[in-house]
């Protein structure tokens, strides 16, 4: 799709068996033409390793023209998790006493609606104590360092986000001080061993990028950690993994088809 110079990609292939159908979509302003579009396709199968017979199907849809922006904004809307409310930034929520974080996602991923998301407030809800530090691994918008500073009373220990995305990190710059808080270092990168404890730690990643991580999250962390980003179907693999760490009393939480992970020393 890419090669045909598609405006966008989508591929359904979320919790797939590797002998169920899976979706690929491309998105155009002009159709490139059967002939062309054939030829990409058999090429692409080809250098994969697969025949053209792999594809049983292809076909076109017209959508007309779509304010993508416009329809994307009218199908978010606030959304409420324990004491938080996750809120775009075109929104009002009602004033309910509720901590409100305001998010403008831009390009980076986060918008407090996905339960990994989700399930991770709850964790700073239930475990986030006044005086604590706070590392966000792959904090994406920042919506839970941001949550966090705004939940503790006290706004002074030193609280840090990072992620790989160079842009991810301007953009939670700019969601910080949305919500008027000017003190969390955002910074471009991971955790390595020169990284500085915190005494909580958040990494809502997902599996394959915990595992190897595991070792400097758990090496991190002075008092809480919280690992999101795992499917339901993946908690064998994380007990497994922290119990060579001798590491048996985590508390797993469930939402919809995540989990998340809090580990208390």
């Amino acid at each position: 799709m890419n090669e045909l110079d598609a405006l966008g990609t989508e591929i359904n292939n979320l919790r797939k068996k590797q002998d169920e159908p899976i979706r690929v979509s491309g998105y155009f302003d002009n159709e490139p033409g059967e002939e062309n579009l054939r030829s990409q396709i058999n090429e692409a199968l080809r250098i994969y390793g697969f025949t053209p017979e792999a594809v049983s199907l292809i076909e076109w849809r017209r959508l007309g023209d779509v304010d993508w922006l416009y329809n994307w904004k009218q199908h978010w809307k606030p959304t409420e998790t324990g004491r938080f409310i996750v809120s775009p930034t075109w929104e009002t929520p009602e004033d309910s006493g509720k901590i409100i974080v305001y998010i403008d996602p831009n390009m980076a991923f986060g918008t407090g609606t996905h339960e990994t998301t989700r399930l991770c407030l709850l964790a700073i809800e239930a475990n986030y104590q006044n005086g604590m530090t706070l590392l966000d691994v792959g904090t994406g918008t920042g919506i839970l360092a941001i949550g966090a500073r705004k939940f503790a009373d006290d706004k002074t220990p030193r609280f840090a986000g990072c992620d790989t995305d160079e842009n991810s990190i301007v953009i939670a710059g700019e969601n910080a001080e949305l919500n008027g808080i000017g003190n969390i270092e955002f910074y471009a990168g991971s955790i390595d061993e020169t990284t500085a404890n915190a005494d909580f730690v958040l990494a809502n990643l997902t599996i394959d990028v915990i595992t190897p991580l595991l070792p400097l999250l758990l090496g991190k962390f002075n008092k809480v950690l919280i690992l999101s980003g795992i499917l339901q179907e993946q908690e064998s693999v994380i007990v497994e993994e922290l119990q060579k760490f001798g590491i048996e009393n985590a508390e797993i939480n469930h939402s919809g088809e995540w989990i998340s992970v809090t580990i208390n020393k």
